[in-house]
């Protein structure tokens, strides 16, 4: 037998083989995809109101000004037209060399023959042509009202990258150079990670973003030590443990929000603001969400603000002894908060002595990139699936976030999951982002129909526990950290919330980056700096104008504000007390809990 022979042979037997596993991943493929939920079509796409308001608008400028719109088709024909008739010149030549691309870079096109090869750089070319014309047609569509603009130019762009070559097998050089080296056995491996994750889904397809045996919570993230000092049905109240001989006396409570888990503070040891709050000199207690499943169903807001808030509150002055606490709201967390305060102002309750929101919303006027999901199709259908599910699945939470950045949350880790066999990184940011949970229906619908749709807070009063509260009755002193580039909280937006607030003492801070790198942004890396301003906070334009930018966190300018209203320091206190015994160790067991609907 000759070496050849022997390669044959090899070869002959790894495609037997890869035929075999393709086969038997067919059969649990067909089996994974028969437990698929039933599909809500309210909540696959955008209600057929909207298609018949995009395509009477359409219709009327054709009728009302047709040369418009002939003037852009023609134009699309036109630069198609010749793309196509340069790249047969180029070919009859016999050269095989693509034009020079002098265009803006996009890095889902990095590949270098995206440039260098006629067949992938024409495809790009047409791509992007297309992109363009589509975007200009869309775009010079008139009559249509500023919600229904956002949504058509949002639903657009997702068609629009869910069309490019990229994503697609046979349009792909990276995927095709892999299964040529590999022998296929990338696509094989690809077919692979694609039925596992429909089978972890139980039928959904739910794109595994991070290793899952990378990381375990309590053990690599969220290791801060402390220990559960109260718990009820919906949540559990951490207290850490103290770093410093001496803390603050004002104790400090954090609420993080219950859309995703609040070990995004406490990931690892380095970018932990749970850690360097501790390490400042504070008694920190943060408030750990239980996951909700179906028994929760008639869980309202009212209930968050009594069970959670106001509860969370009376324990911690208790194991304190302190008449007075400093609250931290995150997100809807500090919505929330927002809601809590104003209540309390009404009571005339003083429990709370200074209040921080980070990226929070309070005034939804402006509904940012989440005014395609928040009208009466969407809503309504959010409605029906909760009514059936008594929960908001945690699937179709982390599906809607995804798609606000669909380029890298879906279809970049689709395509090294699915057509380059990659196994997922372990990265421990994507980890959270995955660890979704889920959200109580009448909650949900309280939340998305009263604050959201209906901006009640900062408008005619929203009604928490029998009261009509409004931003105006925010009256403690407070700081808002907002992020710039925030695509969940705008920070205008935030701005304008913390603007109507009815505190004396206000302190707006804009830190560099998003919803989360803006947040977790530890001193010592000066990756992201910030902005503040001694501008009064009424107009977010003018504010930001008058503003000096920092280099580096705002965690330090933070913390000196927090420490002038916490009191003198005094000895470290222990964990709990007599009544409030240490039930588990941080971070607790409700954090543990994995979303199953």
């Amino acid at each position: 037998m000759t070496t050849g022979d022997s390669g044959n042979i090899a070869a002959s037997q790894q495609l037997t083989d890869n035929l075999a596993r393709v086969e038997a991943l067919s059969q649990r493929l067909v089996a994974a995809l028969a437990q698929k939920r039933a599909p809500n079509p309210s909540l696959e796409g955008p209600g057929n109101d909207l298609y018949l308001k995009a395509g009477s608008a359409l219709l009327k400028e054709w009728m009302e000004n047709p040369a418009k719109l002939l003037e852009a088709q023609i134009n699309y024909w036109g630069q198609s037209l010749k793309h196509y008739v340069e790249a047969q010149q180029v070919l009859a030549k016999g050269r095989l060399e693509p034009p020079e691309d002098t265009g803006p870079k996009d890095r889902r096109f990095a590949n270098p023959l995206w440039d260098s090869n006629p067949y992938f750089n024409f495809v790009k070319q047409q791509y992007l042509i297309s992109s363009r014309a589509i975007e200009d047609a869309v775009g010079k569509i008139e009559g249509l009202e500023p919600v229904d603009r956002k949504r058509v130019d949002y639903f657009t762009r997702q068609i629009i990258d869910m069309m490019a070559p990229t994503n697609f097998l046979a349009t792909n050089p990276d995927a095709l150079e892999r299964a040529v080296a590999t022998e296929g056995a990338s696509l094989v491996q690809g077919l692979e990670n694609l039925v596992a994750d429909i089978e972890a889904s139980k039928g959904d397809l739910i794109i595994t973003l991070a290793d899952r045996d990378a990381f375990k919570v309590g053990v690599n993230l969220g290791t801060a030590e402390g220990g559960v000092v109260f718990r009820n049905h919906l949540f559990e109240l951490i207290q850490y443990t103290p770093t410093t001989e001496t803390v603050h006396k004002t104790p400090l409570l954090i609420f993080p929000p219950w859309i995703n888990k609040f070990y995004i503070l406490d990931l690892k040891p380095q970018n932990s603001l749970i850690r360097w709050i501790v390490d400042q000199g504070y008694t920190l207690f943060v408030v750990a969400w239980k996951n909700p499943d179906a028994s929760y169903a008639e869980i309202g807001m009212d209930d968050f603000v009594q069970d959670g808030y106001l509860t969370a509150i009376r324990e911690v002055k208790a194991i304190t002894g302190e008449p007075k606490v400093n609250a931290v709201g995150y997100c809807i967390a500090g919505t929330t908060l927002g809601l809590t305060l104003a209540l309390l102002q009404k009571r005339a309750d003083k429990s709370i002595n200074s209040a921080t929101f980070f990226t929070t919303l309070t005034d939804f006027a402006d509904q940012g990139e989440f005014t395609a999901f928040l009208q009466d199709d969407f809503v309504d259908g959010i409605e029906q699936q909760v009514q059936r599910d008594g929960v908001l699945s945690s699937y179709f939470m982390s599906r809607t976030f995804s798609y606000l950045r669909a380029n890298d949350l879906i279809y970049a880790p689709a395509i090294r999951s699915y057509m380059m066999g990659e196994a997922p990184p372990a990265f421990d940011l994507l980890y959270w982002n995955g660890d979704s949970t889920n959200l109580p229906g009448k909650m949900a619908v309280e939340y998305l129909r009263g604050l959201c749709q209906r901006d009640n807070f900062a408008g005619k009063g929203y009604t928490v526990l029998g009261e009509k509260v409004k931003l105006a009755g925010v009256k403690v002193p407070l700081c808002a950290i907002a992020c710039e580039t925030d695509h969940i909280a705008p920070w205008k937006a935030s701005f304008a919330g913390i603007a109507q607030m009815g505190a004396k003492d206000k302190t707006f801070i804009l830190s560099e980056s998003g919803h989360v790198a803006g947040i977790v942004n530890p001193p010592g890396k000066n990756k992201y700096g910030h902005y503040l301003s001694e501008a009064p906070i009424e107009d977010a334009e003018a504010w930001k104008q008058a503003s000096l930018f920092h280099v580096g966190s705002w965690w330090p300018k933070w913390g000196a504000w927090l420490a002038e209203r916490s009191g003198k320091r005094i000895a470290a206190r222990a964990l709990g007390d007599s009544a409030h015994p240490v039930l588990a160790p941080a971070p607790g067991t409700y954090v543990l809990e994995r979303s199953t609907t």
